[in-house]
Formats: C-alpha cells, sequence, structure tokens
C-alpha cells in the first residue's frame, strides 16, 4: 500500500489542530456560513509544503488571472473543480497563493467552497482540516437515500431544505460581495473504479444559471489519496508526496455555455439540465487527460 495514512503521519498536528478549531460539530440552518481559520490553514499550507513535489504548479494562468480580473470588476464567478480528494481545495488554494503574483493571493482570499456536512460532522479532525477555508455548508440532497422510515426520512427532508435555503441565501451574499464560489460538480470524490462517483450532479446546472462567468479546473497528481483499506475515514487517507498540477480552462460565460449545449439537444427524452453537467464533466475529462500527458514529461 503506497503512503503513509493520515492519521500516522500528521496525528502530531491534530492536538494542535483541535485546539485551533472553533467551526461548528453540528450543522443547521444557523451556522452554514464558515469563515476561513487562518490559524488552521497555516498548518495546512505547511503540510503542502511538505508533499508538494517540484514542478507542481498552475497551468493556464493566464485564465485564473483573467477569471479574476472578471470578478473584480463585478461579475459572478463560480469555479467548478474535478474532485479526488480533501486536499483538491487546499491544493489550489496554496498554489494560487504562491504564485509569485499578487493576483494569485487575491483570488485565493475571494474563494468559498460549497462543503458538505460531512466534513463538520463526522471527525473533529477533519472539521479542523476543512476549516481553513472559507465554506458554505450545504445538506447533499445524495444523503437522503439512507433513511428509509418514511417519517424519519420526511424529518430529515425538512432539515435538508431549511439548511440548504439558509446556504443559498449566504451563497448568494458572497457572490453580491466579489466571492467566488467553488463547487465540485461531482459531489463526492472520485473512487478509481467507480465512474458513478465522477458523474456530474443534476443540480449543478442551477449554479451556471445563478453566475456570469465560470472556470473548469482539472488536478493531476494528488497528495491524498482514498485508502482502499478504509475508503469511508477521512483520516485513514493516504499521504503521497507527487508533483501536482492545477489547471483552469479558459473563461467561460455561463449563459452562452448552457444555451449552446441545451440548443444542441435534437433527443426530446434527453434531460438538458444533466446535458450541461456532463458537457461540464467531458470538458474536465479533457482537460486532465492534456494536462496529465504534460504532468508525464
Amino acid at each position: 500500500m503506497e503512503g503513509i495514512p493520515l492519521k500516522d503521519k500528521y496525528g502530531c498536528y491534530f492536538e494542535k489542530m483541535a485546539q485551533l478549531s472553533h467551526a461548528a460539530g453540528r450543522i443547521d440552518e444557523t451556522n452554514v456560513w464558515q469563515v476561513a481559520n487562518p490559524a488552521t490553514r497555516a498548518i495546512m499550507d505547511s503540510m503542502l509544503h511538505e508533499n508538494l513535489q517540484e514542478g507542481s504548479r498552475l497551468e493556464g494562468r493566464e485564465h485564473f488571472k483573467e477569471f479574476y480580473e472578471l470578478v473584480k470588476s463585478g461579475k459572478r464567478g463560480l469555479i467548478l473543480m474535478e474532485h479526488y480528494s480533501n486536499m483538491d481545495l487546499p491544493a489550489l488554494c496554496y498554489l494560487l497563493d504562491h504564485d509569485g503574483e499578487e493576483f494569485g493571493k487575491e483570488l485565493d482570499e475571494r474563494i468559498v467552497a460549497i462543503a458538505g456536512m460531512k466534513l463538520n460532522e463526522e471527525n473533529p479532525m477533519v472539521r479542523a482540516w476543512a476549516e481553513g477555508f472559507s465554506r458554505v455548508v450545504i445538506y447533499p440532497s445524495r444523503s437522503l437515500a439512507k433513511y428509509t422510515d418514511s417519517e424519519e426520512y420526511a424529518q430529515e427532508e425538512a432539515k435538508s431544505r431549511k439548511i440548504n435555503m439558509a446556504a443559498m441565501r449566504a451563497m448568494d451574499k458572497a457572490k453580491k460581495a466579489g466571492k467566488v464560489i467553488l463547487v465540485f460538480p461531482s459531489g463526492t470524490r472520485y473512487r478509481p473504479g467507480k465512474p458513478e462517483t465522477k458523474k456530474g450532479l443534476r443540480e449543478i446546472d442551477s449554479y451556471l444559471r445563478m453566475f456570469d462567468i465560470m472556470l473548469l479546473v482539472s488536478l493531476n497528481g494528488n497528495c491524498l489519496r482514498i485508502n482502499p483499506e478504509d475508503p469511508e475515514n477521512m483520516i485513514a487517507d493516504l499521504v503521497v508526496p507527487d508533483r501536482v498540477i492545477v489547471t483552469a480552462s479558459p473563461v467561460i460565460e455561463c449563459k452562452k455555455f448552457r444555451n449552446e449545449v441545451i440548443n444542441g439537444i435534437s433527443d426530446p427524452a434527453v434531460d438538458p439540465k444533466q446535458a450541461t453537467v456532463d458537457r461540464v464533466m467531458e470538458i474536465l475529462a479533457e482537460q486532465h487527460e492534456k494536462s496529465e500527458m504534460m504532468r508525464s514529461v
């Protein structure tokens, strides 16, 4: 088994992170907005510094810069990013922050990620890890599937509505303040051998209707990988030093993109919302493949 479990490699940091952590351990409609904790972010950055190998970098820097300038001018900006591990967002933010140009630091500071409740509620160490970055917490719709009792399902569904309505209000406030909203369109980390975990969620179409521009970001290389022996335990994830390349697409106009996809549908049986996110995932896959060839050189 390649890599060292996170709890073994960085267990020495966990006590300190727990002391620095102040994020809520239970999410309701009153605390969906979670402001970044710079103290835990500093620890995350030290982990990345140790594990990002030479050659780790941003690709498409001009696209990141153009996107930032447009957001700064008043455009509502959305980032849709591939999702492999809980190191994805930290790696993006670290590379932006250490890019050497002011726009990178400023874009990093504007990013607000949409995150599932699991990051806050499952484990105190995962919560401390996640809180280094500003987030709006949602109740993922797929989480309702585990409730088979009708009464229990009804209670959870009502809870999910309250949380997600509050999350939408928080997101709207953030984007009006010039923040950039980052979403993982698959809604979950990709599991090798499980292609369904890389399928885009239909709900992503709603985000495209709420933003002016978007950037599609792919990731090649990963310093944190799901442990096949304990895939559901996030602190058992494997730390593996790696060269990480984070690639940005050209800036895309959301409305134009969505209209082009929908207008290209000839089969009435095709769901236009799913078709839109399927095209997003196709572009990300193509971008990932091209960047992987560069990474292997």
